[in-house]
């Protein structure tokens, strides 16, 4: 039995942790520096232009938004990370309900962690890989390929891997306009959400 991503509808949002879903099932969640293409990415997975808003603006995503794909099983786009315009009020309070969601979730099965492939892994990212990196399977996703060649790809691929450390974890590139790569995010995904 396979999830069906191009089935996957809007579920709800949470602002706090009292506010998710029952913590059953399996879940993917997106996590990712405010504009690295998370919500292009999401769309590009599902296969639908606006199942989550995407903008221009950089720290759009303000909570924690689940699409489900069956009765059991969920795809989450958690808020943008690193925004500096953000009020430090609200920044404590993302950075609490995010680490809470990561840590203490038990339907979350793997963190897909997006950067922009421009940039490359960063302090932020490298921070959150390592809260989470013994709890979850993680996998970097570099979005954006399509504005590098073929060799730049290959080698912000393999700068991304030295920073994971780990089998459980893995590194692809993504174009969200031409597709190329959706391949390999598809079938991690897959094989998370899975039943064992």
């Amino acid at each position: 039995m396979s999830p069906v991503f191009s089935e996957a509808r809007f579920l709800t949002s949470a602002y706090e942790l009292s506010q998710l879903p029952p913590d059953s099932g399996a879940e993917v969640a997106f996590a990712g520096r405010s504009n690295a293409g998370k919500s292009s990415a999401i769309n590009c997975l599902v296969r639908q232009k606006g199942l989550c808003k995407t903008s221009k603006t950089p720290g759009r995503t303000q909570l924690i938004n689940f699409f489900a794909l069956d009765a059991t099983r969920r795809l989450v786009d958690l808020p943008g990370y690193g925004y500096a315009r953000v009020p430090q009020r609200m920044r404590q309070h993302w950075d609490r309900v995010l680490s809470g969601f990561l840590l203490e979730r038990q339907a979350l099965r793997g963190l897909v962690i997006v950067v922009d492939i421009r940039r490359g892994v960063g302090a932020l990212d490298q921070a959150l890989i390592e809260m989470v990196r013994d709890r979850l399977p993680l996998h970097i996703l570099l979005t954006k390929a399509d504005k590098l060649s073929r060799n730049q790809v290959a080698r912000a691929v393999t700068a991304a891997e030295s920073s994971l450390g780990g089998p459980a974890h893995g590194v692809s590139a993504l174009s969200t306009v031409n597709r190329q790569g959706l391949d390999q995010l598809e079938q991690r995904c897959r094989a998370w959400l899975e039943p064992e």
